[in-house]
């Protein structure tokens, strides 16, 4: 695990964040009462925003089972990771091949705290720990590479990060610079918000992150599709999460505001 544990005195717990904020709607322990005070604004607005969190978690581990399992990937690096939510993602890919790689990034201290959580993984496999800036690619790839080797095929996931970036802030060419040092065979993930399903919902919502000191981009179908611009996108495509390759049928759900895609590099 790259960091040190000063870090961990560093978390900011006047104002709050997205991963506190996330951790919050999924039950978990690890927020403080700026975060739930902001999820609870959120849900005042949408209260339909904690199903949304775990409709995102449910879309991870079904494309990292898919990943595994069919397109036999057995190396995932995880930018964004956010707190440790089990099952975390490295649970799920080693579940089904027990000698997967994986790399776990993100910048948040309280993530740093808890990365240990991230690392119990099979003895077969790696599972590794880098605290990094998702805005800085060349570091990223720089230290994961000391895990995973980007001549073989690796399953780059961005789970409910791009959101959080946007395009004049080099979100597209964060892609790209991470795209690019992939291997043919390799499959970018992304899930990331849209206000085409809700619009006044999630307008609302930006609006509220904005007043808590936290910016969020809703993108079309056709702006989120543009990520995965030279990729093949597997079936079914674009999709809300919880239309891509659902277990069981949403029947008469409203569709989650997030979109989901799954493209591979050819």
């Amino acid at each position: 695990m790259t960091g040190s544990d000063p870090a961990v005195h560093e978390i900011d717990t006047s104002r709050p964040h997205p991963a506190r904020v996330y951790d919050w709607f999924l039950g978990g322990k690890d927020n403080y009462a700026v975060d739930e005070q902001l999820g609870r604004q959120i849900m005042s607005i949408d209260a339909g925003a904690p199903r949304a969190a775990l409709a995102n978690r449910a879309f991870m581990r079904r494309v990292t089972r898919v990943l595994a399992r069919e397109a036999g990937i057995r190396q995932f690096l995880d930018i964004g990771t956010g707190i440790p939510t089990e099952p975390n993602l490295h649970q799920v890919a080693q579940s089904v091949a027990p000698d997967a790689r994986v790399v776990y990034v993100d910048n948040d201290p309280i993530v740093l705290a808890h990365a240990g959580a991230l690392l119990r993984g099979t003895p077969q496999g790696v599972t590794e720990y880098v605290q990094a800036d998702a805005r800085e690619p060349g570091a990223i790839l720089e230290q994961a590479a000391r895990v995973l080797d980007f001549d073989r095929p690796v399953a780059l996931s961005l789970i409910a990060l791009l959101h959080f970036i946007a395009d004049d802030d080099g979100a597209h060419d964060l892609v790209d610079t991470l795209v690019g040092a992939l291997a043919p065979g390799s499959c970018l993930v992304l899930s990331a918000m849209t206000a085409d399903f809700e619009p006044e919902n999630v307008r609302r919502g930006i609006d509220a992150y904005a007043a808590g000191g936290v910016t969020l981009v809703a993108r079309s179908h056709a702006e989120f599709s543009g990520f995965f611009k030279g990729l093949e996108l597997l079936e079914p495509g674009v999709a809300s999460v919880q239309d891509w390759r659902p277990e069981q049928t949403p029947e008469g759900e409203v569709p989650v505001s997030l979109y989901g895609g799954v493209g591979r590099k050819n």
